[in-house]
């Protein structure tokens, strides 16, 4: 009897995952003939990312860094096929109605899923329906059709069946047991065989909406307003030569310290989406209303054709803890927002500048920083490339100063003028600060924590990092060796502006050798020292000074 349960269990466990993936894959043909359709799992797995605690999100990031999505995507797929574990053995005991509607319900949180996202038309809710549809047609199919028993007494007798009729009676029903696995056997390597090739034509098929070969092919033209201190008129110098000629002492180009400005694959990447938007230049508005005099609406060719500036600015996350890697410096090129502003005429009392993403995510500025001169832009390029698609493209919001949880929208499509107290962006009912200036922060890249650090060719040993206070500047980095009390000044690398890290170094000679311990923190351009702290990143950014164990 333990051996037909334990054969009967693991039946409905491959019924279940074989109706769950099955499912999956067909939802996944419909995403590669629907634009903008996605996957169920990203859907809900969105919803989750809605809904959990703020804490629950900094764990996420803290343990897993820039796999928090794959992460959370793997795990929505387990808990589909827990499920699918479970409706397959309500299934495989008789209770197919039971099985049903729970794949019913399931179905439905997909649904739901897909129309709490933005422009959700019912082209983006077939892939739940239709997954739905096939995971309940799996088990119709292969789940056991109710038998009658024949080992039962005879009806016309009422008599009890005898030895020889029981020996009969098993007989049958083991060579019944037995067709009935050959048949789901072979129903299942069916089914299984059809759902690799159809997930796998709606991958190939989805690939048709990625916009690589558009971006590789996209001409942007030159900036007419370059980085401060860049001659770009110079005869027979183009503009990225005089560019690299002007910032060549941005950069020591010391071992294990990062450069100055972070190669774009590098470059972190912090948001909300877990499929990267794919949006072709050609569909991509921008529209700008709200608290203004004239409404606009911007395609990605009105936007060429306006002036481009380029910059030097480093983007911060709210959630870099002290010695953090969620901060990167890129030169971007785009066009002002301040003048489209203007250009819309911003009413009185608009004190909010609302950006909104094309998967629905959302933060507010306040419009005193977007117009008060710095170089707050709708960026189209990054380091001297079209976006990559993870990093906004085509159009991206860049704000010097702010962390980018209200600032930095990705694949913006929306920006409206209203009230400062009438909206809050996506993370601050999530109990997030409703302003979040980037805080002074310094950082030790060279030596690493714990690690050995070897002389240099002179016998001195360079001590390295990156300090930023982006649109305060930084004037002065100090550290401090083995906790001695004792300050000592660091050697700062240039920088175009005050809206970029800033490298430093420190040449140690007085040296002993054995274990060490060094501690850094750095001055604003106004000369305020940063926060001592410690302070958690929650709700507006770390406190504290970074240091680091090592040995010589």
């Amino acid at each position: 009897m333990s051996t037909r349960r334990s054969a009967s269990i693991w039946h409905g466990i491959a019924l279940g995952l074989l109706s769950t993936f099955a499912g999956l894959a067909a939802a996944e043909l419909i995403t590669g003939l629907v634009r903008g359709a996605s996957s169920p799992v990203l859907p809900v797995g969105q919803e989750i990312i809605d809904i959990v605690p703020p804490e629950v999100k900094d764990w996420a990031i803290d343990w897993f860094g820039t796999a928090d999505k794959a992460v959370l995507i793997l795990g929505t797929v387990l808990s589909l096929a827990v499920i699918g574990t479970l409706v397959g053995n309500l299934a495989v005991r008789g209770a197919r109605s039971a099985a049903y509607a729970v794949t019913g319900v399931v179905g439905l949180i997909g649904v739901y899923a897909v129309t709490m996202r933005p422009a959700s038309t019912f082209g983006k809710m077939l892939p739940p329906i239709v997954g739905t549809l096939v995971s309940i047609a799996v088990i119709w199919w292969l789940a056991p059709k109710a038998t009658q028993s024949v080992a039962a007494s005879d009806p016309s007798t009422g008599r009890e069946p005898g030895a020889d009729e029981s020996a009969r009676d098993e007989q049958v029903d083991a060579t019944s047991a037995w067709i009935a696995r050959r048949g789901f056997l072979q129903g299942a390597t069916t089914i299984g065989a059809l759902a690799v090739l159809v997930g796998g034509l709606g991958r190939v098929l989805k690939g048709r909406f990625d916009v690589d070969a558009e971006r590789a092919a996209l001409d942007l033209p030159d900036p007419v307003d370059t980085l401060p201190g860049v001659d770009a008129t110079a005869p027979g110098t183009t503009i990225a030569e005089s560019t690299d000629a002007a910032f060549a002492g941005t950069d020591f180009g010391i071992d294990g310290l990062t450069p100055y400005i972070v190669p774009n694959s590098d470059f972190y990447r912090i948001d909300t989406a877990l499929s990267v938007p794919q949006v072709p230049v050609d569909s991509w508005r921008l529209r700008i209303h709200g608290m203004v005099d004239n409404e606009i609406e911007l395609t990605f060719a009105d936007l060429l054709d306006r002036p481009i500036i380029e910059r030097d600015i480093t983007l911060s996350c709210v959630s870099n803890r002290i010695g953090g890697d969620l901060v990167g410096n890129a030169r971007w090129q785009g066009i002002r927002m301040k003048e489209l502003l203007e250009e819309a005429g911003v009413q009185d009392g608009a004190t909010q500048v609302v950006s909104r993403s094309i998967d629905g995510w959302s933060c507010g500025s306040p419009t005193s920083v977007i117009t008060d001169g710095r170089d707050a832009m709708l960026a189209i390029a990054m380091n001297g490339e079209p976006l990559p698609p993870e990093h906004g493209y085509p159009v991206r919001l860049v704000v010097p100063g702010l962390y980018g949880y209200v600032s930095a929208t990705k694949w913006v499509t929306e920006i409206e003028l209203t009230r400062w107290e009438d909206f809050d962006g996506y993370w601050v009912p999530r109990g997030w600060a409703k302003e979040g200036p980037v805080k002074t922060m310094a950082r030790i890249d060279r030596p690493r924590n714990g690690r050995d650090l070897a002389l240099s060719d002179d016998g001195a040993l360079d001590i390295a990092g990156l300090a930023w206070s982006v649109h305060r500047g930084v004037s002065k980095v100090e550290i401090e060796l083995d906790e001695s009390g004792e300050w000592r000044d660091c050697e700062l690398a240039g920088v175009p502006s005050d809206d970029t890290w800033r490298q430093w170094r420190y040449r140690w000679t007085d040296f002993e050798p054995g274990d060490h311990r060094v501690t850094v923190r750095a001055y604003d351009g106004d000369g305020e020292p940063q926060p001592v702290g410690p302070k958690d990143v929650a709700p507006d950014g770390a406190e504290g000074y970074h240091s680091v164990r090592f040995s010589v």
